[in-house]
């Protein structure tokens, strides 16, 4: 499998810990249920978990309509679609275009919307579709050009995979909490939330949609009430460890593209009676030390 499944780049995506949250599904006997995204951007953990048999399920959402509008297009105007990536030329003039598209997303149906969505995240730097410039820049002198990313064959075969399990994908436009509180009634027991906000610290500079203090704090009120299992990821904030100060928290390290690459610390927040597995390579936030649990991981898969 590819390094991840999804077709979008996502600034701050979080395929790279599906290790991470695989061995907590083996763990919690969660292996062949359900699992939800309020934040799916670009879905690209929750596909890999899919795909790799941990989950039977997901329940993807987005409120940001550009990116709901991707994900409804691949799924289910799927051959046309693809048709549209062999048929579009990879040129500034077309970004120019589909960058309109964006600006005015109102006069634009879903697919028209999806399809610029999909084009600007694969041209403009880190994945960021209106916030970031083209790669290369607009006159194409850097050593990078805006199809660097582009691998139409390679792309189209992402899309072609996921659209063979869309009987296992529930696609959904509404606000996060809206969302949770939903998708909490009506799951089977056998499931589990895996929620990604907004970052707090950057997410003004990264999404087109991103929370201010007060909205961070209404979000931690409803996730604290979920009944499901819950795991939380988050930038290390202080001010986020305060909110969730009850709850179980470690420290992780990921890479991040956006901008420029680093690797920055994330918090991994749980619902206290999630079950930890040992060998996740994460450091427990506790008042006085910081215990690092690595030992060997379970396997599982359904």
């Amino acid at each position: 499998m590819p390094a991840t499944p999804s077709p979008l780049r996502y600034p701050g995506g979080k395929a790279a810990i599906q290790r991470m949250i695989s061995a907590i599904i083996c763990s919690n006997n969660l292996n062949g249920g359900h699992y939800a995204e309020p934040y799916a951007g670009g879905g690209g953990l929750a596909l890999s978990l899919l795909l790799n048999q941990y989950i039977h399920e997901i329940h993807l959402n987005d409120l940001d309509r550009s990116i709901w509008s991707f994900w409804h297009s691949i799924l289910n105007d799927t051959e046309k679609f693809i048709d549209k990536i062999m048929t579009t030329d990879i040129t500034i003039d077309e970004w120019h275009k589909q960058r309109e598209i964006q600006n005015n997303k109102d006069n634009f149906n879903n697919f028209d919307l999806g399809f610029s969505s999909f084009f600007l995240n694969r041209t403009n730097r880190s994945g960021i579709i209106l916030k970031a410039g083209v790669m290369g820049g607009l006159k194409q002198k850097s050593k990078y050009f805006l199809d660097c990313r582009f691998n139409k064959k390679g792309l189209i075969d992402k899309i072609i995979r996921i659209n063979k399990h869309k009987h296992r994908i529930h696609l959904y436009n509404m606000d996060a909490i809206d969302f949770i509180k939903e998708i909490d009634l009506v799951m089977p027991e056998k499931s589990m939330f895996c929620i990604d906000p907004p970052y707090f610290d950057k997410g003004p500079s990264l999404y087109t949609k991103f929370y201010n203090t007060e909205d961070h704090e209404i979000v931690s009120k409803t996730i604290l009430g979920i009944k499901h299992l819950w795991v939380l990821t988050y930038d290390n904030a202080s001010e986020i460890n305060e909110l969730y100060k009850d709850c179980k928290r470690f420290t992780y390290s990921l890479n991040y593209s956006a901008a420029k690459k680093r690797v920055s610390t994330e918090l991994l927040i749980t619902k206290n009676n999630i079950i930890i597995p040992d060998g996740l390579n994460i450091n427990e936030v506790v008042t006085t030390v910081a215990s690092e649990r690595i030992m060997n991981l379970p396997e599982c898969i359904i």
